[in-house]
């Protein structure tokens, strides 16, 4: 009996280049999220929950139209945000990323991201499948948080837009990474959102 939970970044939305915070998916994205439909429409979901942003919700809306039995649920848990801020331990070359970055903003962060570790990674009973269709900056803490790593860690961990990470909980056992940022399911054109290009 094992617990798996099926994280997903939302496909690219339009305008992000321009730096526009959210907006529809792009034409790109409308296809990144129908291809990582099709890579989940065989299994037997039982909840698929999604940030109440725009572009997440739009990926949602494509992977229920291949799963209808399932509806997708926003939660405000999944929303966009900035985990923590600097540590002893964070490289100094992160650093400028905090420049515009409140206390607020960051105290905020981190207590979603410990409600939404409260929420979503508790062992339920039986076999359960359940997406989450969310943000980078929120998979990585989830990625984070089961590998036991350093608080700062979230920031060197990235995820392609509609790229799939799968964590799972056999009875008795720790959360476990099975897979990080797959992207088998998306051409080469459509492999967006990575601050590096991926060279294999």
């Amino acid at each position: 009996m094992t617990h798996y939970i099926y994280l997903v970044r939302h496909g690219e939305h339009q305008d992000a280049e321009h730096g526009v915070d959210d907006g529809p998916l792009s034409p790109r994205g409308q296809r990144q999220a129908e291809l990582i439909a099709d890579r989940l429409s065989g299994l037997p979901l039982d909840a698929v929950w999604h940030s109440p942003l725009l572009r997440a919700t739009e990926t949602a809306r494509a992977i229920s139209a291949r799963l209808p039995a399932v509806a997708p649920e926003p939660s405000a848990l999944l929303f966009d945000c900035v985990p923590t801020g600097l540590t002893e331990d964070t490289p100094a070359a992160f650093e400028p990323f905090f420049g515009s970055i409140t206390d607020a903003e960051i105290e905020a962060g981190g207590a979603q991201m410990a409600d939404a570790v409260n929420e979503f990674l508790v062992r339920k009973q039986g076999d359960v499948h359940e997406v989450l269709i969310t943000h980078n900056f929120v998979v990585s803490w989830f990625v984070r948080e089961v590998l036991g790593a350093p608080e700062w860690r979230w920031m060197t961990l990235n995820q392609a837009h509609c790229g799939l990470t799968v964590i799972a909980q056999k009875q008795g056992r720790p959360w476990t990474l099975l897979t990080h940022n797959d992207l088998g399911h998306l051409p080469v054109e459509l492999r967006t959102g990575l601050p590096d290009p991926v060279p294999v």
